[in-house]
């Protein structure tokens, strides 16, 4: 039997892509058609809990207990499913020269008040002399943000959030460090698929979609964790090549 040629093994791999991306465009139209009836199930059991959380008697405060479940379960589908279109989400991203401290900058000042919450203290590291990368700045708050969330849960009992950035030798790093549980190695493996957690409740699409976001930009995602001990998520991004001068433009 001949083995494939180049060109063979091109175009089946061109329709794994096609059949996968028709699956991806499938799988969100089925979930933006399934938060329309989630919607109304929720708002009919908002308006039951108020009709029942106006009776004294026995039985109407254990139907409420039963609407409040259900409340609750409407409202994990929808983190769910925003969740999950969020991964599913392919779209071009709006690269545009930004600073990355910048971006940094914002997110952890929308965050700080959780971290109060939570007894987190975040300290910061930001290089001065980082160079200038492309960036989808909205897609990148999405991704640290996911990072940020997941540090948290790690640390149900409080602790630290080390957030630094740094040159490297083909582009800038972000390290996210925190001093919670870490992870063992079968964890480590599995972390970045798509619906493993081992957060109850947890929908396993935070770091998927941080991974794709990072990927999407050119760069990676990687991670060090020792149970115990806490773990460091590394994001890396390329620096664009250098223009040349503007008096070596004009000379062309």
């Amino acid at each position: 039997m001949l083995n494939p040629s180049l060109k063979e093994l091109q175009e089946q791999n061109q329709r794994l892509v096609d059949r996968y991306t028709e699956i991806a465009r499938l799988a969100g139209a089925l979930a933006h058609e399934i938060r329309n009836p989630l919607g109304t199930i929720r708002l009919n059991m908002d308006l039951l809990a108020e009709d029942l959380a106006a009776s004294d008697s026995p039985r109407d405060r254990r139907a409420l207990h039963k609407v409040q479940l259900v409340q609750r379960e409407c409202q994990r589908l929808e983190k769910m499913l925003d969740d999950f279109l969020n991964f599913a989400n392919v779209r071009r991203l709006k690269l545009q020269a930004a600073d990355l401290n910048e971006v940094v900058r914002k997110v952890l000042d929308f965050f700080r008040p959780k971290a109060a919450e939570a007894q987190i203290e975040i300290v910061d590291y930001l290089a001065s002399d980082l160079p200038i990368v492309m960036l989808d700045a909205e897609a990148l708050r999405g991704a640290l943000l996911n990072l940020l969330l997941n540090a948290q849960q790690a640390m149900p009992q409080g602790g630290q959030i080390v957030v630094r950035t740094y040159s490297t030798a083909d582009g800038v790093a972000l390290d996210v460090i925190d001093t919670g549980c870490g992870m063992d190695e079968q964890t480590q493996a599995k972390v970045f698929d798509v619906f493993y957690s081992t957060k109850p409740g947890g929908t396993g699409l935070g770091l998927p979609t941080a991974r794709n976001i990072v990927e999407a930009h050119g760069g990676s995602i990687g991670l060090q964790s020792e149970l115990g001990r806490g773990t460091r998520f590394t994001i890396t991004l390329p620096v664009p090549p250098r223009l040349p001068p503007a008096s070596q433009q004009r000379g062309r």
